[in-house]
C-alpha cells in the first residue's frame, strides 16, 4: 500500500512540487524504517535460506494454480468453439436456427481469451519469481557455479590479480555476485572488482549497500522488470547512437512537407469536385512524388539507425522506472536517482516518448497505411521527431546507463550481504602503515558449512607471512581468500569475515601461472614476468598486498631461496604486506633472514587409517613434515624406494 502511495505521489500537479517533496520524503522514511525493522526481526527468526525457500514454495504454488486455471479455461474455450461450430452447421444446413445465434459463442469466447492471457502473464511472472529465489538458494547451497553470467567478456588480458583470484569465469566471484540484468550493470560490477576505489567511494557504496540489503522486494522487482534485459542492452551501441552527429537535412524540408501535404489534399479534393484545371492535380502529385524521392534516403537512415537502440531502450525502460520510484536515503543512491530524474521528466518517461515515436513510425510498414503515409509524409515527420529526440536526449544515454549500472552493481552487493548476514563491511583506515587484519576470514565462494575460518594479521613485525604446509592443506585457498577479501572490501562488498580492517591496498597475486608453447614462454619466465608486473604497482606510490603461491617454483631450490628472499626484502622495504606460500621448507627460513618483517605460519595434516585428513586451521610456526609420499601411495602410484 505504501509503495502505491509513493507511486501516486508522482502524479500530483507540478504546482504542488513542495507537497510532492514532503510526501516523498515522509513515505521514504516510513518505508526505510519498515524495511529495516523487517530485516532485523526477519534475521532473528528466519535465515536467508528459509526466506528464499518460503518464497520459492509460494511462487511454485502460484505457477501450479495458474496451470490448473489455464487448463480449465482451455476446456471451456474448446467447448465454446464446439458450440460455435454446431450453431454454424445447424444454421447452414437448416432453417431452424438463424446465423445471428453465432453472436453468442463469439461474445462468450472473447472474455475467455482475455482471461486466459491474464493467467498466462501471471504464470510467467510467478515462474520468473520462482527462478529468482531458486537462484538465491543455489548461491547459498553451493550449486551456483555454471549458472548466471561469468563476466568472461569483461576479463582483461593481463591484470595483477583477476585470473589468479578467479574473478571471472564459471565458479568465479563475478558469477557468485552478479544479479545485474543489463550489460551496463555487468560492466560496472566488473570495473569495481578490477580496481580498488578510494576510501570515500567505498564508504559511499557501503552506506548504499546497508540501505539496500533488506529490500528483497526491490531486488525481486528488478529481476522481473522487462524481458531479456541482459542480452538486449549494449551500452556502447546505445551511447554511439545517442552521441552520433545529427544527420544533415535541408532546413526547408519540414515546412515544404507540410505545404505539400496541404496542396496535395486540396488538389485531390478539387479534382473530385471538378474544380480548377484538370492538369493541376497531376502536376501537384508529380511534385509530391519528387519530394518523397528526395527525402527517402534520409528517412531510411534514421529508421535504420533507431531500430536497434529503440528495441534496447524499450526493454531497459521498465528497469529504469522501477529504480526511479524507489525511495532512497544514502547519498550515493540519491545521486544515482537524481541522474535519472530531471526537470523535464524521468529517464523512463523520456524513453517512453521515443518508444511512441518509433511505434507510430512503424505504421508505415502496414500496407493499409501506405496512402496516409504518402499523403501526410508520416515517415518523414516522425523521423524528424526522432532526430530531435536524439539531439535533445542522446547525450544523456551515457549518464542513464552509468546510473543504472551502478544501481545494479550495488543491488548485487546488497544481495550478497543479505544472503550472508554474518559477513561484514570492511573498516578502512587511511594513513599510517599498511594494514590487513581479518578475524574469522574464509573464502567467499565456499558455503558456510564448507568454510573454515582463520585469523590473519599482516602488520607490525609480521608484515609478510610465509605459509608452509603439505599439498592440499589449504595454502592456495588462504591466499585467494585474503586477496578476494581485499578486492571485495575495496569494491564495497561485505567480506566473508567476522571483522576486517584494511588500509587502502593495491592487490598483486601470482597464484595461477601458465606457460605458453605458442609464445615460447616457460612457466618460470611467465612467473617472473608476472612478478615484474606486481612489483611495478609500487611505482605509483601505492601500498601493496602481494600474494605469491609457491614463489619461483620453476627453478632450483638454491636460486629459489635467494630470489625469494631478495624479492620479499624489496617488497617489504617499500611498505608492502603479503603472503608467500611454499612446501619447500628451505623458504621457511626467510623469517631468520628478515627478522621483524617475516613470520611463519602453517597448515598441518594427519594420516588416519591410511587416509589424509586436513583441518585447514592456520597455526603459528613452520610445518615439520610433508605428505607427498603419502598422497602418491593413496592414489596407488607404485613407489620403489631405496632400502
Amino acid at each position: 500500500m505504501l509503495r502505491g502511495l509513493h507511486s501516486e505521489r508522482c502524479r500530483l500537479p507540478a504546482e504542488n512540487e513542495d507537497v510532492k517533496n514532503v510526501v516523498s520524503a515522509t513515505l521514504g522514511v516510513i518505508l526505510l524504517l519498515r524495511d529495516g525493522a523487517s530485516m532485523l526481526t526477519g534475521s532473528a527468526s528466519k535465515s536467508p535460506a528459509e526466506v528464499y525457500a518460503g518464497r520459492l514454495a509460494a511462487h511454485e504454488a502460484e505457477v501450479a494454480s495458474c496451470e490448473a486455471a489455464s487448463a480449465r479455461l482451455s476446456l471451456v474455450r474448446g467447448a465454446v468453439i464446439l458450440l460455435g461450430v454446431a450453431v454454424g452447421l445447424v444454421a447452414a444446413l437448416t432453417e431452424a436456427v438463424s446465423a445471428a445465434w453465432l453472436v453468442i459463442p463469439v461474445v462468450l469466447f472473447i472474455p475467455l481469451v482475455v482471461r486466459h492471457e491474464r493467467i498466462v502473464r501471471r504464470q510467467l511472472a510467478a515462474q520468473r519469481a520462482a527462478a529468482f529465489f531458486l537462484a538465491g538458494l543455489d548461491r547459498l547451497t553451493g550449486r551456483w557455479p555454471g549458472h548466471g553470467p561469468t563476466g568472461q567478456t569483461h576479463a582483461p588480458e593481463r591484470h595483477p590479480y583477476a585470473a589468479d583470484l578467479d574473478l571471472f569465469g564459471d565458479g568465479s566471484l563475478f558469477q557468485l555476485l552478479c544479479t545485474a540484468r543489463t550489460m551496463a550493470g555487468e560492466q560496472t560490477l566488473a570495473r569495481w572488482l578490477l580496481a580498488p576505489a578510494s576510501a570515500a567511494q567505498v564508504r559511499d557504496r557501503q552506506a548504499a549497500v546497508r540501505e539496500l540489503m533488506p529490500r528483497l522486494h526491490l531486488r525481486l522487482d528488478l529481476a522481473l522488470a522487462g524481458e531479456d534485459l541482459r542480452v538486449g542492452v549494449h551500452p556502447g551501441r546505445l551511447v554511439a547512437w545517442g552521441e552520433a552527429l545529427p544527420r544533415p537535412r535541408p532546413s526547408w524540408w519540414t515546412p515544404a512537407a507540410v505545404g505539400m501535404s496541404l496542396a496535395t489534399t486540396l488538389a485531390l479534393v478539387g479534382w473530385g469536385l471538378e474544380w480548377g484545371p484538370r492538369a493541376l492535380p497531376g502536376l501537384v502529385l508529380l511534385v509530391h512524388a519528387t519530394f518523397h524521392w528526395l527525402q527517402r534516403r534520409w528517412v531510411g537512415s534514421v529508421v535504420g539507425g533507431v531500430e536497434a537502440p529503440a528495441r534496447e531502450l524499450r526493454v531497459m525502460a521498465a528497469l529504469l522506472a522501477r529504480i526511479e520510484r524507489e525511495p532512497v536515503e544514502a547519498p550515493l543512491l540519491r545521486a544515482l536517482r537524481e541522474a535519472l530524474v530531471g526537470k523535464e521528466g524521468t529517464a523512463s518517461a523520456v524513453i517512453a516518448r521515443l518508444e511512441r515515436l518509433v511505434d507510430r513510425l512503424d505504421l508505415h510498414l502496414n500496407m493499409l497505411f501506405v496512402p496516409v503515409d504518402l499523403l501526410l509524409f508520416w515517415s518523414y515527420h516522425h523521423a524528424a521527431a526522432i532526430e530531435r529526440w536524439r539531439s535533445r536526449w542522446g547525450a544523456s544515454l551515457a549518464t542513464w546507463l552509468d546510473a543504472t549500472g551502478a544501481f545494479e552493481a550495488l543491488a548485487s552487493f546488497a544481495s550478497h550481504g543479505f544472503e550472508h548476514p554474518d559477513d561484514v563491511l570492511a573498516e578502512l583506515e587511511e594513513g599510517g602503515e599498511s594494514a590487513f587484519e581479518a578475524r574469522g576470514l574464509a573464502h567467499p565462494m565456499l558455503t558456510e558449512e564448507q568454510a573454515v575460518r582463520n585469523d590473519l594479521m599482516l602488520s607490525g613485525g609480521s608484515r609478510v607471512l610465509v605459509v608452509s604446509g603439505s599439498n592440499m592443506s589449504g595454502k592456495s585457498t588462504l591466499l585467494r581468500a585474503a586477496g578476494l577479501a581485499a578486492v571485495m572490501a575495496q569494491a564495497g562488498v561485505p567480506v566473508r569475515a567476522n571483522r576486517f580492517r584494511l588500509s587502502p591496498l593495491e592487490v598483486g597475486a601470482s597464484v595461477r601461472i601458465v606457460d605458453s608453447l605458442l609464445s615460447g614462454r616457460s612457466r618460470f619466465f611467465a612467473e617472473i614476468t608476472h612478478l615484474r608486473e606486481i612489483v611495478d604497482l609500487l611505482d605509483g606510490g601505492q601500498r601493496l598486498l602481494f600474494l605469491l603461491d609457491e614463489v619461483l617454483g620453476g627453478t632450483n631450490s638454491h636460486d629459489r631461496r635467494i630470489g625469494a628472499e631478495a624479492l620479499v626484502r624489496h617488497l617489504a622495504r617499500h611498505g608492502a604486506v603479503g603472503l608467500v606460500t611454499t612446501h619447500d621448507l628451505a623458504l621457511a627460513q626467510l623469517g631468520e633472514a628478515l627478522p621483524g618483517v617475516v613470520g611463519n605460519v602453517h597448515f598441518q595434516d594427519e594420516i588416519v587409517h591410511g587416509e589424509m585428513h586436513f583441518d585447514y586451521r592456520l597455526r603459528p610456526g613452520t610445518v615439520e613434515h610433508s605428505n607427498a609420499l603419502a598422497l602418491m601411495r593413496s592414489v596407488g602410484l607404485p613407489l620403489d624406494l631405496p632400502e
